[in-house]
């Protein structure tokens, strides 16, 4: 019954988060220059009158927010205004499936190599090892994705020729290596550096130092013991993460010319293409809130004393 309630408290404390995100994110679309029909000016203005009358952008932005909002409530996030075929929500669940397969991919890989590492840096803290591991983790931190993808093409597709530059090849492995790798390689080296620094301070623990007292072998003693503990700030940055990932896939995705929603948020920026743009904000924060609510969630049931504090 506490677990309900836990995530029930929480699910209902998105809810107003979301609210502003929508409302944030609608104002400054229409704070922009210009209008989604600027580029189409041979149009007659009675033609172009009709087309606002019809997209409802003659109405006061307040009317034009409640409707959107009840839009959403519906599951619709309106016409596209480029893509005259096409809603928004087809467009959304057309380039979803690719970000997600990138995205899930490389928080994957991050949290396998992030964990993998800092564990070793822990166990061999003040060696060169330690040293090498996190120099490399800064050099990871301070490079971002959008300037370790065109390294990544440079090295491995122009000077080597290992992998392709570009291209989405119906998801296949050899076109996914780089931008998996290049959103994968910041939040590696934030994982390794938290996991080291959690693992350091777990081992100096009182319950260690008893349990290698008690001849425990030192296996025993991280799988058993040191892990869980030291898991627990990694799992509670998971979600800041994701969100990272999913945010930066969006560069990514135009970098290596992936179809995915990076792809249609850029493409409707260029075009003040207004419903897409606000489509990809709402949706990529609905994803966002949900993988902070899952996250907030898995820390509850690792730690119970999360649940009471709270």
């Amino acid at each position: 019954m506490n677990n309900i309630k836990f995530v029930l408290g929480r699910f209902l404390g998105a809810i107003p988060t979301l609210l502003a995100l929508i409302c944030l994110a609608f104002f400054l679309v229409k704070a922009a220059p210009g209008g989604p029909f600027d580029l189409e000016r041979s149009l007659p203005e009675e033609v172009e009158a009709n087309l606002r009358a019809a997209y409802n952008l003659d109405d006061p932005v307040y009317k034009q927010l409640y409707k959107y909002i009840g839009s959403i409530l519906q599951g619709d996030f309106g016409p596209s205004f480029q893509y005259r075929d096409y809603t928004v929500t087809e467009l959304i669940a057309s380039g979803f499936p690719v970000s997600l397969r990138l995205g899930a991919f490389a928080i994957l890989l991050a949290l396998l190599f992030g964990t993998i590492i800092g564990t070793t840096a822990a166990l061999n803290q003040n060696t060169k090892l330690d040293y090498s591991v996190m120099f490399f983790g800064m050099i990871g931190i301070s490079i971002p994705n959008f300037v370790m993808a065109p390294l990544l093409v440079l090295l491995f597709s122009i000077v080597l020729s290992v992998f392709p530059a570009g291209g989405y090849n119906n998801g296949a492995f050899l076109n996914m290596v780089l931008p998996v790798t290049a959103l994968a390689l910041p939040q590696v080296a934030y994982i390794a550096r938290l996991t080291r620094g959690s693992m350091i301070e777990v081992l100096s623990s009182n319950f260690v130092r008893t349990a290698k007292a008690q001849g425990i072998p030192m296996r025993n003693i991280i799988f058993g013991h040191v892990l869980k503990p030291t898991l627990l700030p990694v799992v509670s940055y998971l979600g800041p993460a994701t969100a990272a990932i999913i945010t930066g896939s969006v560069v990514v995705e135009q970098i290596f010319g992936l179809p995915g929603l990076g792809r249609y948020f850029v493409q409707g920026a260029l075009n003040r293409d207004y419903t897409l743009v606000m489509g990809v904000v709402v949706f990529y924060g609905c994803l966002i809130i949900a993988f902070n609510l899952i996250v907030d969630t898995i820390y509850g049931f690792i730690d119970p004393k999360i649940k009471t504090s709270r």
